[in-house]
């Protein structure tokens, strides 16, 4: 009977070690089994731009953050047609809630208090309008946001987001058939900007970086992305690397941009950024 208790003991010891191993820190870029370290222990949401899709709008971003030891998780909001990987067509408030419940997925999974926000275009006005306008501050601890669209602008040029990740036959007949009421709520004056706009737009216990490039040519003037707020650090790629001629959406794929990210989210551990001359659309 000892011999039997002994065994049964060692085996209810295993079965109680297991999930504590399974828990162990780890990096990785959309591993729903990754868990945040000590040094990273705020999971990484991000967000595409309008047109684009999670995958490929952080192609290079994702696996760069893995690498600096993240857990890093990105989705495909606003789809108008689910079985098309285009987002971030449909009305700003619908894609909000969409995100507002992928963090709490996050949240829930990696089993940590509060997210970083990084996004992109489009993203970055999420990534802004989500914590203040749907109230869900506290669930974040951070917010970097490139060229994000803060006061509006006109869209000279938007569908050069899914041109350049090889969307655009797809996004045609989206727009074609659903129209594009991200499109309407994003143009200066449009609602969701209004409701950003109104009132102090950084909240309290929330740090942002705002990150933008002087060679954008979609959202115009570049400062219109900036936050002129107490808590919000504003900056131009060009100001640490002055030759990179990196455009609107090549940010996302930029060596400096992914640099100045990962400074942004660990400030207490800033490393070199690699200036390279980055794609200039």
């Amino acid at each position: 009977m000892r011999a039997v208790f002994t065994a049964l003991a060692a085996a209810l010891l295993t079965i109680a070690a297991a999930p504590a191993a399974s828990a162990a820190p780890t990096s990785g870029f959309g591993d729903w089994s990754c868990r945040p370290s000590a040094a990273h222990p705020e999971p990484v949401v991000l967000l595409h731009g309008l047109g684009g899709n999670g995958p490929g709008n952080f192609a290079y971003l994702g696996p760069y953050l893995a690498q600096r030891g993240y857990c890093a998780f990105t989705l495909t909001y606003g789809q108008a047609v689910p079985e098309i990987p285009v987002g971030g067509t449909i009305a700003i408030e619908d894609s909000a809630r969409e995100i507002e419940a992928f963090v709490d997925r996050v949240r829930e999974t990696t089993g940590a208090e509060r997210v970083d926000l990084v996004g992109h275009s489009e993203g970055g006005f999420h990534a802004l309008y989500g914590p203040k306008v749907l109230g869900y501050a506290g669930e974040v601890r951070r917010v970097v946001a490139l060229a994000p669209p803060t006061d509006g602008t006109t869209f000279g040029g938007l569908v050069t987001v899914a041109d350049h990740l090889g969307l655009r036959p797809s996004l045609d007949p989206i727009l074609a058939t659903f129209g594009c009421p991200a499109c309407a709520g994003l143009i200066t004056g449009g609602e969701p900007v209004a409701d950003l706009t109104d009132g102090p737009i950084a909240q309290d216990g929330v740090a942002y970086t705002i990150l933008a490039t002087r060679f954008d040519a979609l959202v115009t003037p570049h400062e219109t992305s900036f936050v002129r707020e107490p808590g919000v650090r504003n900056a131009f790629v060009q100001d640490t690397c002055p030759a990179d001629p990196v455009g609107h959406v090549g940010m996302a794929f930029d060596t400096a941009v992914a640099g100045l990210v990962a400074n942004a989210l660990d400030p207490e551990h800033p490393a070199p950024v690699l200036c390279t001359p980055g794609l200039p659309f």
